[in-house]
């Protein structure tokens, strides 16, 4: 009888998100994506309240996990390496990471950090910058730890994945996210994919804007969702909500503020408009990020020295913002 029960589910989650309806309770393995929103597996809409943790860079502070928790994040995006820039992070430390997360209640959004800026030979993008196509070499590799864990890890491909240098739309981000998704579908992974902005996630050049249906449409489950990150480009209140209202309003595309900050390299971000407007459209938001920022973005760090008693002043605005994180958090019901 088992495999018939599974069949019929098969069938009505198919109807579902066909019609554009939420899946059932229990009908989900995992995550997914309907009527441009995010939904955990017991068919409950989620919105992202997270905090970025810059793990590959400081593997040790594995505290840091039940500390992002605490503060009331339901999300922590995960800063991970293959090995082409940074450290590698092992299978071990992936495997880490994650039960960490479920130990926590907090949905893990893993990312390879590795392909930041790639394109740009201004002396801003890391030597030897990865390829969208390396990362998903990357996620190859962690395929047997990660299948299974679709109802609380988000697979985020690449992190801001081209420059801002070229033409093309950005050296062809179009074709290669496209690339990428398929490679991640053939390979196996039917968890929500996150698909980053280029521009150093920023899209000033409006390329997700312009494209981003594209890459969604790539996708053979409909399971991926788009990542802006808004640092100096989001100066302006109107701005912020057009730019977001594109998304989820007109459109129905799935997208979340996989980074943003109060400020960065001296230039104001208008940080309380953009959890303002994520808040008024129920969209996600990931601040970043939790400690160890340096090269002049000190400011970014949302405590110091690790310490959640030490919040800064970002710290406080990200979670006491009445649109910040203690404020509309919750955690996913898988927990």
């Amino acid at each position: 009888m088992q495999p018939f029960r599974r069949g019929i589910t098969l069938v009505v989650v198919s109807l579902f998100l066909l019609i554009g309806l939420p899946v059932p309770a229990n009908a989900a393995s995992g995550f997914y994506i309907s009527n441009g929103r995010l939904y955990d597996a017991n068919g409950a809409e989620f919105v992202m309240r997270g905090i970025n943790h810059p793990h590959a860079w400081f593997p040790w502070e594995t505290g840091a996990f039940e500390e992002i928790s605490n503060l009331g994040a339901n999300t922590i995006r995960v800063v991970l390496s293959n090995g082409d820039v940074f450290n590698r992070t092992t299978t071990t430390q992936v495997q880490q990471a994650v039960n960490q997360c479920k130990t926590h209640k907090l949905v893990c959004v893993l990312e390879v950090h590795d392909t930041t800026g790639y394109g740009d030979t201004d002396g801003n993008a890391p030597a030897g910058a990865a390829t969208l196509s390396r990362a998903v070499d990357y996620w190859k590799s962690m395929v047997g730890i990660l299948k299974g864990q679709e109802r609380y890890v988000i697979i985020n491909i690449g992190n801001e994945a081209y420059g801002n240098q070229g033409s093309n739309k950005v050296y062809n981000w179009t074709k290669d996210s496209v690339s990428a998704v398929k490679a991640m579908r053939a390979a196996g992974f039917t968890h929500t994919l996150m698909v980053d902005a280029p521009n150093w996630g920023q899209d000033w050049t409006n390329t997700m804007k312009e494209d981003g249906g594209l890459v969604l449409q790539a996708d053979p489950l409909r399971n991926t969702m788009l990542s802006v990150h808004m640092y100096g480009v989001y100066q302006d209140a109107g701005k912020i909500a057009e730019y977001l209202d594109h998304f989820i309003r007109w459109n129905k595309w799935p997208i979340v503020i996989g980074e943003f900050g109060h400020e960065q390299g001296g230039q104001n971000v208008n940080e309380g408009a953009i959890m303002t407007a994520a808040q008024e459209r129920g969209v996600g938001y990931i601040g970043w990020s939790y400690s160890g920022n340096s090269g002049g973005d000190e400011t970014l760090d949302i405590v110091r020295n690790f310490d959640p008693a030490q919040l800064t002043w970002w710290g406080q605005q990200l979670l006491y913002h009445p649109a910040g994180i203690n404020n509309t958090s919750r955690k996913a019901s898988v927990y």
